[in-house]
């Protein structure tokens, strides 16, 4: 008795990498999206984890453009190296921009400047109205499970009420890569393709996919004054106070934010790799380090998407 050889077409396949299965799993997430949806539109902020979304959405759909728009709400107290990087991102991708831009909602009088300066808790109606305005009824975003509690709770597709609102009590179940997109007229759902990835995904990703970023993301000398145990910027948000004397250091940033809440770390990483080496040491998350609008309170975050914050 002879034993048959294998035929080579059955074989089984040569098993994805990690971040080739990451990728598969986001790609496959955002066409589900674009197939389900009417008017979806991509939170871009110019932080790395929207740069990296972007590039997904771009592979998805090569070689067509990207089929849908971004949207980023500018707080008016954005980095400016990261204000020129949205600007130009956008324009390399050929893509519309729309910018809903809190300081107008302020100078208008539909908005009130809080004692502390922090803008990022003031996003949420111009985000929500921005959405209603445009019609958008899936939004995606670069929130990852890692982050932050309550971004842990979000599914991938996570509906929002016709009041732009999140009860984490009310989600849906998603079972493998079935998606329930349903959605009455007036309400949207959040799409969140990197929920399974962790921020060392995303820099190896980006290490691998040379994925282009803002300059602040990378160690550099930087006026900076300690707070609460974080180093902000000075600026016109209300930085430094009385007794905060402003340094400089070499720093990098972890996150991009409002420049009133998002503080930067002590860093000597210069390049991708040397983030990478960096983070893959931590043991803080980058938004437990970096992200004073998360101390505000116990549920901070999960207060604010409750409203219809990212």
């Amino acid at each position: 008795m002879t034993v048959a050889e294998p035929v080579e077409s059955l074989a089984r396949p040569e098993p994805l990498s990690h971040l080739d299965a990451l990728e598969a799993e986001a790609v496959h997430i955002i066409r589900e999206a674009v197939a389900e949806f009417e008017r979806p539109v991509l939170l871009f902020s110019g932080g790395k984890d929207s740069a990296v979304l972007l590039h997904l959405a771009a592979k998805a759909f090569w070689p067509a453009p990207v089929p849908f728009p971004l949207l980023h709400v500018d707080t008016g107290h954005n980095f400016p190296e990261v204000i020129d990087y949205r600007d130009r991102t956008a324009e390399r991708y050929g893509l519309r921009l729309i910018v809903a831009s809190v300081q107008e909602y302020i100078d208008s009088g539909r908005l009130r400047e809080r004692p502390d300066g922090t803008r990022n808790p003031l996003q949420t109606v111009p985000l929500l109205e921005a959405i209603e305005t445009n019609r958008f009824d899936a939004v995606f975003g670069g929130g990852r499970r890692d982050e932050e509690k309550a971004r842990a709770k979000e599914r991938v597709f996570s509906l929002r009420d016709e009041f732009g609102q999140w009860d984490p009590r009310r989600q849906r179940p998603e079972l493998w890569n079935l998606y329930n997109g349903r959605h009455r007229p007036g309400e949207h759902v959040r799409v969140f393709p990197l929920s399974n990835w962790t921020e060392l995904d995303v820099w190896q990703y980006i290490e691998r996919e040379q994925v282009p970023l803002p300059s602040i993301y990378f160690a550099h000398e930087r006026e900076v004054f300690r707070r609460n145990g974080m180093w902000l910027a000075p600026g016109e948000w209300g930085g430094p106070k009385d007794g905060e004397p402003v340094e400089k250091r070499t720093v990098r940033y972890r996150t991009v934010g409002d420049m009133s809440c998002t503080g930067a770390v002590e860093s000597t990483a210069r390049t991708v790799a040397e983030v990478i080496a960096e983070i893959a040491t931590s043991r803080l998350t980058e938004r437990g380090a970096t992200r004073a609008d998360d101390r505000l309170s116990e549920a901070a975050m999960e207060d604010r998407k409750r409203e219809g914050y990212f």
